[in-house]
């Protein structure tokens, strides 16, 4: 059986393949190579498989290439819509900024005229309470006056009675016109202490009506601020808890770090001169904190990596955690995000702080460790150059080096990593709380 196919096998390869030669001939001898029918078989097979292979690569590249662009056409998509968004957002915290700082102004000019109307009301007061002491002196007077007038007409009648001479009567009667003139001067006195009265009645209702319209102008700027407040507080608030920082402790490293008097953290507030105080100068007093509060945000946002460490065009290749090695297949964690893009790309500070490596790492490449506050350190690794040196302070958004493919790699990428107390944590979860606030 095994023979018969043979034979017919031996057959369709002759027919279809039949036996050649090739003669190669020199000056003194003259050779051939037999080519098999099995051998030219063979060669058919692999230049067909070379040819199929050659298909397949191509088709792959091209799909590959196709892919890639429409990739990088979406990232960059993204990247104008991330950036409009950044700067929407941006306007709009700069908006509210102004606005803060607007009614701040007008609350503070608010509370000088409402401290000169206090001023001025006082002073009414005083003259109001001053003629009405006037008053009641010129009354008590004007009753001792008319006590002694009818003490005279009764000395008057008297003589009269007695039959006393004219001289008398005419020397009597002097005095009684005398008391006469000084009853008239009186009435006319306490007339004009009336009305002076009055118009210092009717100046002090003006005042009161004043300071009662000052008083709903300042409750506007009051709330004003107050909703200001909450609009620029609550998202920081939102990201570090997001971030999962504590927010207390974290703004008490912050406060310790800018304790110094007259700085920039100096908290404020509104004296009371050591009276009882007021439900304004309280409400002022808790935006002041508030607005405290809001400074110490700002300065610990500058402290933690709330950004990106590459601002062009990038695609996130691997992510945060268990992986399959690139290099050899096997499961192993890793500690970072890697973004890829272009060679030389540059590479920036993500937060404040202080280079503590700058130089060759393991596996890394060239490396650069910057140390934050609160415990958080970092790291940029497989650099093609760097642009910072050891214990050089940098800030964020400051170039620190260039995007490359040294170290352990598999092509041109960034890795970048975020540790809090050296443990390795996943940096995404700050990139994306700072997406949602600037």
């Amino acid at each position: 059986m095994r023979t018969k196919l043979a034979i017919k096998t031996h057959a369709f390869l002759e027919r279809h393949f039949p036996e050649r030669r090739v003669f190669l001939k020199s000056d003194n001898d003259t050779r051939f190579i037999r080519l098999r029918s099995g051998t030219q078989l063979i060669a058919l097979a692999g230049c067909s498989a070379l040819v199929a292979w050659a298909i397949i690569a191509t088709a792959i590249i091209l799909m590959d290439s196709i892919g890639s662009g429409n990739f990088r056409e979406q990232a960059k998509r993204d990247q104008r819509t991330y950036q409009a968004r950044l700067n929407d957002l941006s306007a709009q915290r700069d908006g509210r900024a102004e606005e803060a700082l607007a009614a701040q102004e007008r609350f503070n000019a608010a509370l000088a005229q409402i401290s000169i109307m206090q001023s001025e009301l006082l002073s009414s007061e005083t003259r109001r309470n001053e003629l009405e002491t006037g008053i009641e002196v010129i009354q008590s007077t004007l009753r001792d006056t008319m006590k002694d007038r009818e003490a005279a007409r009764g000395q008057v009648a008297a003589l009269q009675a007695d039959g006393g001479s004219a001289i008398q009567v005419s020397a009597s009667t002097a005095p009684m016109d005398f008391m006469a003139d000084a009853l008239a001067r009186t009435a006319q006195e306490r007339d004009q202490v009336v009305l002076d009265a009055q118009d210092a009645l009717l100046q002090a209702d003006e005042m009161s009506q004043k300071i009662a319209l000052m008083q709903e102008q300042n409750d506007a700027i009051f709330r004003q601020l107050e909703e200001a407040m909450t609009v620029s507080v609550a998202p920081l608030d939102r990201m570090f808890r997001a971030a999962g920082m504590p927010t207390e402790r974290m703004l008490n490293t912050v406060r310790r770090g800018y304790s110094g008097q007259g700085g920039p953290l100096t908290p404020l507030s509104f004296t009371t001169r050591g009276e009882q105080p007021t439900a304004d100068t309280l409400r002022a007093n808790r935006l002041l904190g508030q607005m405290d509060r809001l400074n110490l945000y700002r300065l610990a946002a500058s402290k933690a990596p709330f950004a990106n460490p590459v601002k062009n065009s990038f695609r996130f290749t691997s992510e945060f955690g268990f992986r399959r090695d690139p290099k050899t297949g096997g499961r192993r964690m890793h500690n970072g995000v890697d973004f890829a893009a272009g060679m030389g790309t540059p590479l920036y500070a993500t937060a404040d702080g202080v280079v503590t490596h700058a130089g060759w790492g393991s596996g890394y490449g060239r490396l650069v460790k910057i140390q934050h506050e609160f415990g958080i350190e970092t790291r940029y690794a497989h650099m093609s150059k760097m642009r910072v040196k050891v214990g050089q302070r940098v800030s964020r958004g400051d170039r620190i080096g260039d995007m490359g493919a040294s170290g352990r790699v598999t092509g041109v990428h960034l890795h970048y990593e975020v540790r809090v107390g050296g443990k390795a944590v996943n940096p995404m979860i700050y990139i994306k709380a700072a997406n949602d606030v600037f």
